[in-house]
């Protein structure tokens, strides 16, 4: 018996030893991919609407104003590669399959749904209020229309609450085309898409889908705090900031009180939305939007 027991001890702790192992090697996985995030393959990105199309070809839906989810078919990642940490409920439920779409949380709610979205441990309470709006099934077969067909079945076979397949409509002309814009943007919407709906699945900006918005919006870099005066003496008067194509501008209008006493850092990557642009290329009645936080 004691010549036995000591190979036993000796088996415990060497599989103890590789049991410890393997948690070191899972838990350098995913801070490796925490800290560098993965590179989802190309994804469908919208141009915007230019008068002159035929609307007719297009089916129309709401642009929801959340954070973008690609689902691989076992994880959730954000359009930037970043690793996405849902409740294991909430992903139980979807398909071994790649779905695009938004996590959303609600017209007027994106810093909600960015703030729980970046968290590495999830709260239930938020997630529970979180819908993954689906509109694209990446390298999926068939034209656009027979896609929306296939992602209505997905949705209603996990039937779950929290998957949603987006609502695609159509619509006979532009006239019909901008009264929905207004309503959507009347009820605190962001605007709306359009997917052509002949279109295989394609990736990049195309005019396979497009964006239309009262306003366009940009990125571009933070590089100066410019003082505020009047009511906003000794905080934030504007940002001053520089787009990819090297153009500088300030944005003093759309700040919030707190974002004029803790703005934005130097280098922060910001987005702005803006009218049109002039005959110099400047962006006319430039406005902060929001911080970029990497979705």
């Amino acid at each position: 018996m004691k010549k036995s027991a000591q190979p036993l001890r000796a088996a415990s702790g060497l599989t103890a030893s590789l049991l410890a192992g393997r948690h070191l090697l899972l838990l350098l996985a995913l801070f490796t991919l925490r800290a560098f995030g993965a590179e989802p393959p190309p994804l469908l990105l919208a141009a915007s609407w230019r008068s002159g199309l035929d609307v007719t070809q297009y089916l129309v839906s709401e642009k929801y104003d959340g954070v973008r989810g690609y689902w691989d078919g076992q994880h959730l990642w954000t359009r930037a590669g970043n690793p996405i940490q849902p409740p294991a409920w909430f992903v139980a439920a979807l398909p071994p399959q790649p779905l695009d779409g938004e996590l959303w949380f609600g017209r007027g709610r994106f810093e909600e749904t960015s703030a729980a979205i970046r968290r590495e441990i999830p709260r239930d309470e938020e997630w529970r209020q979180i819908r993954y709006q689906v509109f694209e099934l990446p390298d999926a077969p068939g034209t656009f229309s027979e896609r929306a067909e296939r992602i209505r079945q997905i949705v209603t076979d996990a039937n779950v609450p929290w998957l949603v397949a987006v609502e695609q409509f159509h619509l006979p002309d532009d006239k019909a085309l901008n009264r929905r814009l207004r309503e959507v943007i009347k009820a605190g919407g962001e605007g709306l898409m359009l997917h052509r709906a002949a279109a295989p699945y394609v990736t990049g900006r195309s005019d396979a889908l497009l964006k239309l918005k009262l306003w366009h919006d940009a990125e571009a870099v933070v590089i100066g705090h410019l003082p505020g005066k009047g009511r906003h003496a000794g905080h934030l008067g504007a940002l001053r900031v520089r787009a990819p194509d090297g153009r500088e501008f300030s944005l003093g209008t759309g700040l919030s009180d707190a974002q004029r006493r803790d703005p934005p850092p130097l280098g922060a990557a910001v987005t702005y939305r803006y009218r049109e642009l002039t005959a110099k290329g400047m962006p006319r009645f430039a406005s902060f939007w929001r911080v970029r936080t990497g979705e």
